[in-house]
């Protein structure tokens, strides 16, 4: 048995101390999450330095809560607060990080994950005890959360960057193709293309009946008419050389059965189709990731949502740091004999795989 004792204390007091930074930094997070939800940043991005009272009615918000808020963020080094006026100042060098004027930096958007899988907590605790998983079901924002997340990585550079990483796709869509997306949730992505290419025509799958509804109202209200969205599990998916495109924006290693769903992707693309996967980008093996920019909100976002969401339905668990490699590999056995790995600069965190039969 290892022991206990403590052989360098200096050692022991500096981890404790990146222990308290930690233990801050999850707590900064929660709030963080909360003035964006509640427009707090987007407030005071447009405002000079303020008294809370005067930040709270602006917003609208109760003054009290406001209050606490921006003591919180003073404290946390987001805001900075002058003793003698009593006024909080969001400096521009922090709201470009914070606010939604940044269509595809806002860090504000990935602090809503803390709070989110905060709240399936227990629902972990168990399955470490006994196994099984978290269903999709008891994830209340999720598909909220990830639609915003996907507008800023993958939606503003769709059209323009994404796609055309595939030769001859853009020409091709602006002709007129049938395409669908995999795990399309809130359809941002595919509202996106149904816009940018209305001759060609689209088609959204999704498990959850909330995400689709939701994609459907949207569609409606933006006046597309060359888009469906679909309940349908792709692992069930029995069509042959029915599409031009596909694409599956992070949504392959949430799969129960990944490998099958490739197989069903290769099977119902055409011959000389392309198939478009957007997924993390990290390495199998963990020694490869200790220095990734967010391998550790990666590791826990995989644990508490993406592994056990797949093992709730007696899935594989491959999680979100299944790998490139992982990817690569499942890509070739499902019959892809052609693929292409490309990364964007905009982006450090993800991937796209452009794959061929």
């Amino acid at each position: 048995m290892q022991s206990t004792e403590v052989k360098d204390v200096k050692k022991a007091m500096d981890f404790a101390e990146s222990l308290l930074n930690k233990l801050n930094g999850g707590a900064i997070c929660l709030m963080i999450s909360i003035g964006h939800r509640v427009g707090l940043f987007d407030c005071m991005g447009d405002m000079e330095a303020a008294t809370a009272e005067e930040i709270a009615d602006k917003a609208g918000l109760n003054r009290r809560y406001v209050r606490e808020w921006l003591d919180a963020m003073t404290v946390g080094g987001i805001c900075i607060y002058d003793a003698t006026t009593k006024k909080y100042d969001l400096p521009a060098e922090h709201a470009v990080h914070l606010t939604r004027k940044n269509a595809t930096g806002n860090l504000a958007v990935l602090a809503q994950f803390i709070g989110m899988l905060g709240s399936v907590e227990d629902g972990i605790v168990d399955c470490f005890k006994n196994g099984g998983g978290v269903g999709y079901e008891a994830y209340a924002r999720f598909h909220e959360i990830m639609a915003e997340e996907s507008g800023q990585t993958v939606v503003p550079v769709l059209v323009e960057k994404v796609l055309p990483l595939a030769p001859g796709l853009h020409e091709r869509l602006e002709s007129g193709i049938t395409a669908v997306d995999i795990g399309c949730g809130r359809g941002r992505a595919l509202r996106r293309m149904a816009s940018a290419y209305p001759k060609s025509k689209f088609v959204g799958f999704d498990l959850c009946d909330d995400a689709i509804a939701h994609a459907k109202e949207m569609t409606e209200a933006e006046g597309l008419t060359n888009i469906e969205f679909k309940k349908q599990d792709v692992a069930a998916l029995d069509l042959s050389e029915e599409f031009d495109l596909i694409t599956a924006f992070d949504s392959i290693h949430d799969q129960a059965k990944p490998d099958v769903v490739l197989k069903n992707i290769h099977r119902a693309l055409k011959k000389d189709g392309v198939f478009l996967m957007q997924d993390i980008d990290t390495s199998k093996d963990v020694e490869n990731n200790m220095t990734h920019p967010v391998a550790p909100m990666v590791y826990t976002i995989s644990c508490m949502h993406c592994m056990t969401v797949s093992l709730a339905q007696g899935g594989a668990g491959l999680g979100a740091a299944w790998g490139t490699e992982t990817a690569q590999r499942m890509l070739g056995e499902a019959g892809f004999d052609k693929l292409d790995l490309h990364k964007l600069e905009h982006d450090p965190l993800n991937c796209f795989f452009v794959a061929r039969r």
